[in-house]
Formats: C-alpha cells, sequence, structure tokens
C-alpha cells in the first residue's frame, strides 16, 4: 500500500445510514460497500449540519457551520468570499473537481459587485462552489407552471439520452424518472403512487451508472494529486429505478415505521406542523411507503453494484492503491418514520449519515475493518482532505477538525463532545403555514451521546431526547421538569457553540499569537517618561532635533512658560 495522494469523495443524496448492510439493514444487502467498510473505518455517529440539500452541503464543502457560511437553505447564495474545499486543496498543491451534484447557487449579486465575471477561471470556481467541473449535474429538471426549476439541471445527462434514442424534450422525466403503462402513458416519478414501476429506461443508461461511468472518465484524464467529488442524485426523489432493481422488493421489505400515536397526539408544535405537511402526511399512510420504500431500496441496491463496478475499476488500475476513498450521504429520508417524509428534522433518520473512509496508507492498517463511535461531523472532511493534500489545515477557517488521526490509530475520538445541525425554514412554505416571521422560522440541534437537544426560535419550549435509553426517538421529554437541569447543561453547549468566533477567518490563530507582543512600530501609550521604556523602542524619538517652530505671529515653540 501506498500512501493516499488522490481522494475520491463520494456522495449519495437522500442515502439513510441505516439503509445498509453493515449498518445493520436486514433485508437491503450492499456488499460492495460493506466490503469498503471492511478495508476502512465505518463511522457509527456521523452527523450533517444542516437537514436539506443545499445547506448541509454548503457545510460539507466549506468546513463550516450553515451559522458561518449563511448558505442556509436550498437556493440561498454560498456568498462571495467563503473559501471552499477547492480553495484549501489547491492551495495545498491539489486539484479539486467536480462529477455529479453540488446543489450550489452562485452569489451572482456579490461577484457582480466584485466585478468577477462567470465565464473567468475565478469566476467560474466562485460560482462553482469552489470547484473546478469536469461535469455538473444536479439531477433535477421539473417543470412547472414557472418554468423549470433548474434550467441546467441534467443538461448534458439529458442530450446523452436523446443520443441514445430517449425522444423527449426533457428524457430526464419521461424515461429515467417515471413509468409507462400498456398504451404508452408516461407514469410519472412525481406521483409516489408511480414508485411501483420500472422506470423506462435502459438501466445501464439510468443516473446512477451514468454518473460511475463520467466519475471513471474523469479519473483516466485525471493528472494527480487530485480530489474528485463524485456526487450522485439518488436515491433522492423521484422515487423511481429501472430493472432489475425495480422488481427486487416488495411490501414484504417493508420495515415497521418508526413512531407511535401518542408521538404524534402529543407532539411539540413546531413538530406537530412538521408531521403536518402534505409530504408527512402521505408517508404517514401505508400504501404510500409500500410503493415507495421499494423503489427507494432499489435504487440503494443499484448504487451498491455500480460501487461494485467502480472499485474493481480502482483495484484493476491500480489507482486503489493511492486513492484514499470517502462515502457519505448529504442526509437521510424520513420515509414516513415520526410521521413524516423527506429530511427537514432532526430525528437520527435524517441527521445522521453513513461516513466510510478507506485510506491506502499503512499508516491506517491498525485500523482496517473497525467501527468508530466517535461524534462526528460533515465539516470533518474539509480538515481530513487538506491533511492528505500535505496542507496546513486553516484552523480559524475550517470548523471541523481532521479525522486522519482516527484513520491512523492515534485517536479512538474527536475532540468535540457535542455535535450542530441547524435549520432555517423561513423561505419554506410551512414558515407561511405556521405564520413564522423569517427570524423566527430558525431551529438548531445539539446533540452528545446521550442527549439531543432542538431549540426553536420563536418562543417555544425546547425539544429533549435521552438518547440511550430512547434510541428512536419517541419519547419528547422537554417539558418535563425533572429534566431540567439535563436541559440547561445542553443549551450551555449550544451557547458554547454560539459563542465561537466563527467570522474571524482572515488571521490564524498563530498570527493573532504574534500580534500580542508587536510593539516594534513606535506605539507608545502610556509612556511618561522615556526612560519608562526600553530604549529600542524609543530609539527613533530620541536625540532628534528639529528647528524651532515659528508661528505666524512669531512666537516661537518650546516648553510651556511656568
Amino acid at each position: 500500500m501506498a500512501k493516499a495522494k488522490n481522494v475520491l469523495f463520494i456522495m449519495f443524496d437522500q442515502l439513510r445510514w441505516d439503509y445498509l448492510s453493515c449498518y445493520g439493514h436486514p433485508h437491503l444487502e450492499t456488499p460492495h460497500i460493506d466490503r469498503l467498510a471492511k478495508r476502512g473505518v465505518r463511522f457509527a455517529r456521523a452527523y450533517i449540519q444542516s437537514p436539506i440539500c443545499g445547506s448541509s452541503r454548503m457545510s460539507t464543502y466549506t468546513g463550516r457551520y450553515v451559522h458561518s457560511h449563511g448558505a442556509s437553505w436550498n437556493g440561498i447564495p454560498l456568498k462571495v468570499g467563503e473559501q471552499t474545499l477547492g480553495d484549501h486543496l489547491r492551495a495545498a498543491g491539489m486539484g479539486c473537481w467536480l462529477v455529479g451534484k453540488t446543489h450550489m447557487r452562485a452569489d451572482a449579486e456579490g461577484m457582480a459587485r466584485l466585478g468577477l465575471e462567470p465565464d473567468s477561471l475565478i469566476g467560474a470556481r466562485v460560482a462553482e462552489c469552489g470547484f473546478d467541473v469536469f461535469e455538473r449535474d444536479d439531477g433535477m429538471r421539473p417543470e412547472g407552471p414557472d418554468g423549470m426549476y433548474d434550467p441546467g439541471g441534467a443538461k448534458a445527462y439529458n442530450e446523452y439520452l436523446r443520443e441514445h434514442g430517449y425522444d423527449s424534450d426533457n428524457p430526464w422525466h419521461d424515461f429515467a424518472n417515471s413509468g409507462l403503462d400498456e398504451d404508452g402513458n408516461v407514469l410519472s416519478g412525481w406521483f409516489l403512487k408511480n414508485s411501483a414501476y420500472a422506470a423506462n429506461i435502459e438501466e445501464d443508461d439510468s443516473e446512477t451508472p451514468y454518473l460511475t461511468r463520467r466519475g471513471i472518465d474523469f479519473i483516466k484524464q485525471a493528472k494527480g494529486p487530485w480530489c474528485c467529488h463524485l456526487s450522485y442524485i439518488k436515491p433522492h426523489w423521484p422515487y423511481v429505478v429501472p430493472e432489475p432493481y425495480a422488481s427486487m422488493y416488495g411490501p414484504e421489505h417493508v420495515l415497521p415505521p418508526i413512531r407511535s400515536r401518542s408521538e404524534f397526539d402529543d407532539a411539540h408544535p413546531v413538530l406537530k406542523a412538521f408531521m403536518g405537511t402534505k409530504v408527512g402526511q402521505a408517508f404517514s399512510q401505508d400504501h404510500v411507503r409500500e410503493a415507495v420504500i421499494p423503489a427507494y431500496m432499489g435504487l440503494i441496491k443499484q448504487a451498491d453494484d455500480q460501487m461494485g463496478m467502480l472499485f474493481k475499476w480502482l483495484e484493476d488500475t491500480g489507482k486503489m492503491e493511492d486513492t484514499m476513498i470517502v462515502l457519505t450521504s448529504d442526509h437521510g429520508d424520513f420515509l414516513g418514520d415520526h410521521w413524516m417524509g423527506e429530511k427537514t428534522f432532526f430525528h437520527d433518520t435524517s441527521t445522521k449519515v453513513p461516513l466510510i473512509i478507506y485510506d491506502p496508507s499503512p499508516e491506517a492498517d491498525a485500523t482496517r475493518g473497525t467501527v468508530c463511535d466517535a461524534l462526528v461531523e460533515s465539516i470533518d472532511l474539509a480538515p481530513t482532505f487538506v491533511e492528505v493534500a500535505g496542507g496546513q489545515v486553516a484552523d480559524h477557517v475550517l470548523e471541523g477538525e481532521s479525522l486522519l488521526p482516527i484513520l491512523h490509530g492515534a485517536r479512538n475520538r474527536t475532540k468535540r463532545n457535542y455535535v450542530i445541525c441547524e435549520y432555517d425554514y423561513s423561505a419554506s412554505p410551512i414558515a407561511a403555514l405556521m405564520d413564522v416571521d423569517v427570524r423566527e422560522a430558525v431551529m438548531f440541534m445539539v446533540a452528545d451521546k446521550k442527549w439531543k437537544l432542538i431549540h426553536c426560535e420563536g418562543g417555544y419550549r425546547p425539544i429533549l431526547f435521552d438518547l440511550e435509553s430512547d434510541p428512536e426517538e419517541l419519547n419528547d421529554l422537554g417539558d418535563d421538569p425533572e429534566y431540567s437541569r439535563v436541559i440547561s447543561d445542553m443549551y450551555d453547549k449550544l451557547f458554547a457553540w454560539a459563542r465561537r468566533p466563527s467570522q474571524r477567518t482572515t488571521r490564524s490563530a498563530e498570527q493573532l499569537r504574534q500580534m500580542r507582543g508587536n510593539r516594534g512600530t513606535g506605539v507608545v501609550i502610556g509612556i511618561y517618561d522615556e526612560n519608562d521604556t526600553p530604549l529600542e523602542l524609543t530609539v527613533h524619538y530620541r536625540n532628534r532635533t528639529a528647528p524651532p517652530y515659528q508661528d505666524r505671529h512669531g512666537r516661537k515653540a518650546g516648553p510651556k512658560s511656568e
């Protein structure tokens, strides 16, 4: 084994941590991802920083909390000036390339203010979250009365489909993400009942195999050292998968939902609002789950098979010997657990993600096949990659910590004793339904290995879960006076996190320490007599002569008269 000089950073979209066999799913076998875990370290407590695509990814790409980078919801731009993974890695001599999804929205106003042209090298990198783009594919091409959600979504993929005989103005929808009935009618994947149908596409032409090939295409031509962010679109909705995966699983493989009647009836007002959304109401019905979850499982099985093909190619070409492989997700999916769909709340179903890291270096031999129980955050990946690239981690900018000491057996835990997740739903329709001001439509989660506290702005009481006695998070203890001390202690952690100097990014801690002793520039505040301070500090003020100043009335400057 050689030292890792490249990084293959694989991210799936909306992949639940517990829907892999190495994380304990009883029906869904994922042998190729499991094999990667046996060759590396599987993290059991990896948490995202926001339960929604855009802001979660921006935290991963910047190595900073949402509170710091400000891109707090889908469609909110990452402001110009935020350094990203690409900035840090290129400074360390490693290229940083994208194949797939980022969900990045460029700060067009900020770029215009600074005169950054989008088609310039710097402008393109700023507009693409710091990546050099091999192929961007956010995988979203829905269309409504207001037009396309993302006019550039799946652009290259759509062209590929047309070239391969999928004749449509939007083959992403009509073929890759829809079924077909006997009369040739498109059964749109946007309607959950159609998840039970196979996608009307050759399996090899569907999104996941397509992106695997594009990832291999990149690696074939890459000049190292490189970081390749191979960012898959699935198993994110629309929940539609081609054969043979569409027929692999049925209602008998659908696990019972993690929920209780009392959980719903006695729910905290904010949680109850999320349960009451359209998607929450849909996934609370068994027939919806029985249509969707088999397709979701099929998408994951297809992803695992693609990982098998990718890993074999890396082995056959020798790339496995010098490439770190990181496999994770941007968030989970409720799938009816806790009476919700989607991902936008703080249960582990959504906020805990799979994280597997394979390091080919000899230093990692001692930890191969192990499971790490440390509290890990997605922001830890950026400093990890910087260390792999041989760079100095800018810890006044990057708020995570490198995981290399854990991978190499020097540590078995991170330095933190809690994790943070944030959700700003001020731009979400649910904020309008709740009639919540934009400044109050925010929530924070702070969790350690024992407790999870959720703070909702707007004057609401907190939500509290005992993760040891109630790992399924069904019993909210937030209004029980018996736990007031626990709530106070968890708030102390949240406040300590909120007080960190997250915006002091232009000077490192070492530079600040050096500035403390910088007294050689002639500033001698508070010195009454020249002999009260070292000679070398005032040498430029001693033994100097000058002609007396004479004002317009002929009076000369000098000591004031007694």
